[in-house]
């Protein structure tokens, strides 16, 4: 980039190289946000130049197991960005291929001094950004990271904890009492923080450094449903308000009412804008406080916090723990001799179990990207202890491709603790398909609404339908074992021996702790 079609950006970068002044690259990755990203900030005090990048490994896009409603919220994320960028005078810098490759060479055509980035908790992310730090040291380039991912500085938590992570959320909560406050959220980013820093710009710039599309990335965007969830800042923030909007709940703050309702996703729901980084955890966790407050005129309990509380405790386990996403070399996970089983494990991916209820919930994951946390309980137990005994690590690979808020460290968490693996070690309490299908669903309106082909089945036999007689089957179009599948497990029988293989791991675990191993 020798020049510009600006005047004021016409300065070809030759002459802004070794001049003495700051030229800033703030790299986003999560934190797709202008409120509150205090390195992005830090990084514009004092600059003459800035640019924005996100780099995207176009070859990641066709080989990953990350899938197409993923891909599309994070590209509406960028879309979002470069809008509010556009608004400053500036833009997003797309840039393809890997960070080592392509960031050094950036540096050099732009004269880059100074790098900025939100800090990234979770292990490789952290190797990463070392490895991107010494490069920029032997360029002679300061760098600047900050924490704004999570609430806390997640090493302090450890430390107060005497160097290990709490692995109790219940030791979590208490260190955390002891700790003072979260930062508060910094102002976002305006053109008066900006002050006279200026992104060198060309006309062409939307075809080296354009967010591509869905089909410019290889995919088949066929038959693809309009987005459930539309991935942006703005977006997140317009539901942040929302979520705020309902005082009542907050100021009768209890456990929120199961209904069928609470299944389908709300305009409220923030979990994949809080993933991505559009949405501020600390600016959610102080606003929430400052409402209680209002309404209480009391500080809140912690419980108030509790979802921004959960994800910080499994960032918190996972930080220093390479191998917190698989069984094998994972010291605080149990070793459980799950079975192999690749037909079974693409049945329950594809919601082809032959329970409506597991069915139903496989169903909108896949079509939707989302799904409610009893949901989640529900078929991380029938795949892993409650029926199927296949790994967690299985299951976690589905929802990391679909579910639009998995994130390595929270997804591999949840998993392990839903399948007795770490954390929670209730293996005796199981969930029925059938009847917390029917707790959660009492008239089946969910399932007709995924499964279309069970949507004639009276109420009575709709969580059962292989228990309608065969006139019923008739009369709802749908015989069951050809139309729909037969139930892939008998699930009394398969979860009483579960139970029973598991009582048999943790007596041996009992036994060699016994023995002081």
């Amino acid at each position: 980039m020798t020049g510009s079609s600006n005047n004021k950006m016409g300065q070809g970068v030759t002459s802004i190289r070794g001049d003495g002044r700051k030229h800033t690259v703030h790299w986003f990755r999560k934190g797709l946000r202008l409120h509150d990203n205090p390195s992005l900030r830090e990084g514009l005090a004092g600059a003459s130049t800035f640019r924005c990048v996100f780099v995207l490994d176009p070859w990641f896009a066709g080989s990953t197991n990350v899938g197409i409603n993923k891909w599309r919220f994070l590209l509406q994320c960028l879309e979002d960005l470069d809008c509010s960028l556009r608004k400053l005078n500036s833009r997003l810098f797309v840039i393809r291929g890997q960070p080592a490759d392509a960031l050094p060479k950036l540096f050099k055509e732009w004269g880059t001094t100074n790098l900025t980035f939100e800090e990234d908790p979770e292990p490789f992310g952290r190797v990463r950004d070392h490895n991107i730090s010494a490069l920029c040291k032997e360029l002679g380039i300061s760098v600047v990271q900050r924490v704004s991912h999570t609430l806390y500085k997640l090493d302090e938590i450890i430390e107060k904890n005497g160097g290990k992570p709490p692995l109790t959320y219940h030791q979590f909560q208490n260190v955390v009492a002891s700790m003072k406050p979260p930062e508060p959220p910094v102002p976002t980013v305006t053109s008066a923080c900006i002050g006279s820093a200026y992104t060198p710009l060309k006309d062409d710039h939307d075809d080296h450094y354009g967010v591509p599309t869905l089909e410019e990335l290889g995919f088949d965007t066929e038959g693809l449903l309009p987005p459930v969830w539309v991935g942006s800042e703005s977006e997140a923030l317009a539901r942040l308000e929302r979520h705020l909007e309902r005082k009542a709940w907050v100021a009768s703050f209890g456990r929120p009412k199961m209904t069928p309702q609470s299944l389908l996703p709300s305009q409220t729901g923030l979990s994949p804008y809080l993933r991505f980084g559009c949405l501020s955890t600390r600016l959610f966790y102080y606003q929430l406080t400052d409402l209680y407050k209002k309404i209480k005129k009391a500080m809140p309990p912690l419980s108030l916090h509790g979802q921004l509380l959960w994800r910080e405790f499994f960032y918190c386990a996972a930080t220093k723990n390479p191998n917190f996403d698989r069984m094998q070399g994972n010291p605080i996970c149990v070793q459980i001799p799950w079975d192999k089983n690749v037909e079974a494990l693409a049945k329950w991916a594809n919601g082809q179990t032959g329970f409506p209820w597991i069915d139903a919930i496989m169903t909108q994951l896949r079509e939707e990207g989302w799904i409610h946390h009893l949901a989640r309980h529900a078929v991380a137990c029938f795949l892993t202890r409650g029926d199927l005994w296949i790994s967690w690590e299985e299951g976690m690979k589905v929802f990391d491709e679909l579910l639009l808020d998995a994130d390595w460290s929270v997804n591999a968490g949840m998993w392990m603790w839903l399948s007795c693996s770490s954390f929670f070690q209730q293996f005796f309490h199981c969930y029925c398909p059938v009847r917390f299908g029917r707790k959660a669903d009492p008239n089946g309106d969910y399932i007709r609404r995924y499964l279309p082909v069970l949507k004639n089945f009276p109420t009575r036999y709709i969580h059962e339908p292989w228990n309608a007689p065969l006139s019923i089957q008739h009369a709802a179009k749908c015989i069951i074992g050809k139309e729909y599948s037969l139930p892939i497990v008998n699930h009394s029988k398969s979860s009483r021996i579960n139970i029973e293989r598991m009582k048999q791991v943790y007596q041996q675990l009992n036994k060699y702790r016994g023995n002081g191993e």
